[in-house]
């Protein structure tokens, strides 16, 4: 934590002291003591997503409601949704860290901007779209589904850029090849955020489209996508820390996990007006990279996401996170990006099911028998390996749930 950060954190304890019944002020012992270090500020409690959720609709606002220009949402579909107020200012500030993604991935004024991420209460789409225009490129701003049209739109318009979930970049870069099109393609990077992605989906959706691929990172409750961005070095997301200020504990513990170890992401929002929060625990489970990136870009980095603490399931005593699933599988030659897991409690046992993908004319049960062995040797557990052809598998045009716990 430097001088700036310390400030601007004093700045937002003092300013959300003022707020009249507001949740840090009801929250926090007192809002309105200076902390002089990062021991007395990692005396403050976390936030989690449950107490927001309490605070709807709009009990977490930090302003007046003559200064709320807008509002968006988390989905909800985990419980009630999360509502976010933002001032004009927090929208500039959103722009304004946009505009730095899409710097750092070597875009210009030049480039035409494929947008197909949701509109609406989600933050996404209209976070790419702002981004655009304040860099000065020609937003295409199609949204989610339609793939015929997404196509067509990217064969006329010659799109150069994809903002995309992986999920969908993939089903795009299939029926692209399907169609035999790729020729009238003319993307030449893409921008892939709202869900973890594994190397092989990685390396298939950069290969079929013919593209340099960029993590961009963000949640709704941290303004949404563009907080955080990889560069050409492909080593790490970089986090605007004037923004934000990023912590790695141990998610059971609570504690500063030491440099380089895997744990928790915990942000504080250092100029956020609508809704500042203040240790915000984000389940996201990654690690601090340290030294300088080759990029020269003096932005801390933190490492690509290797899963959420909700995401991980227990299964014969033992904690399996994706990143570990897609580990096994980048092991095994033969084997394309897409699973699916089905985990059942059959006759007192637990029984994990792994769908995975080969190409037609496979010897499935070869492969089906290296995967075993090679989950037993990296994970711990004997799974049921089940080949099956590309395309078998469900594709999704937003993110795909991929691990299915039939258990409760």
């Amino acid at each position: 934590m430097n001088a700036q950060q310390l400030e601007l954190i004093n700045n937002q304890l003092e300013r959300l002291g003022k707020v009249e019944n507001g949740f840090y002020k009801r929250k926090f012992a007192d809002c309105n003591t200076r902390i002089k270090s990062i021991g007395d500020f990692q005396k403050l409690p976390f936030t989690e997503k449950d107490e927001l959720r309490h605070e709807y609709p709009l009990g977490i606002s930090a302003v007046p409601e003559s200064e709320i220009v807008r509002i968006h949402s988390s989905s909800g579909t985990t419980g009630t949704p999360v509502i976010i107020p933002y001032t004009a200012q927090d929208i500039t500030d959103w722009a304004i860290m946009f505009e730095r993604c899409y710097r750092m991935a070597g875009l210009t004024n030049m480039d035409r901007v494929h947008i197909t991420p949701g509109y609406g209460l989600w933050t996404a789409g209209i976070g790419f779209q702002t981004g655009a225009e304040r860099l000065g490129c020609m937003a295409i701003p199609i949204g989610p589904g339609n793939t015929d049209k997404q196509i067509q739109m990217m064969i006329d318009l010659k799109s150069t850029v994809l903002c995309s979930t992986s999920s969908y970049a993939l089903l795009l870069a299939e029926e692209i090849e399907a169609r035999g099109v790729k020729d009238k393609i003319h993307l030449k990077k893409g921008l892939i955020g709202s869900e973890r992605w594994g190397e092989k989906m990685r390396r298939r959706i950069a290969d079929e489209l013919g593209v340099r691929l960029y993590d961009i990172y963000g949640l709704t409750e941290i303004y949404g996508p563009g907080i955080g961005m990889s560069c050409d070095c492909e080593c790490g997301i970089h986090m605007w820390d004037d923004y934000v200020y990023c912590e790695i504990i141990d998610e059971r513990t609570g504690k500063p996990v030491k440099d380089g170890e895997i744990g928790e992401l915990v942000i504080t929002t250092l100029k956020k007006q609508g809704a500042p929060l203040i240790r915000y625990r984000a389940h996201d489970l990654t690690r601090f990279l340290p030294g300088d990136c080759a990029c020269g870009s003096p932005y801390p980095r933190i490492d690509t996401l290797i899963g959420r603490t909700d995401d991980m399931v227990k299964v014969k005593g033992v904690n399996i996170y994706p990143g570990q699933i897609e580990d096994v599988l980048r092991e095994v030659k033969g084997v394309s990006s897409e699973y699916q897991v089905m985990i059942d409690h059959l006759n007192g046992k637990d029984i994990m099911t792994l769908f995975f993908e080969v190409s037609e004319g496979t010897d499935k049960a070869v492969i089906e028998e290296l995967v075993k062995v090679t989950f037993k040797i990296k994970v711990g557990i004997i799974t049921v390996p089940k080949a099956v052809n590309i395309g078998e598998l469900p594709r999704s045009e937003k993110k795909s749930k991929r691990i299915f716990d039939n258990r409760y």
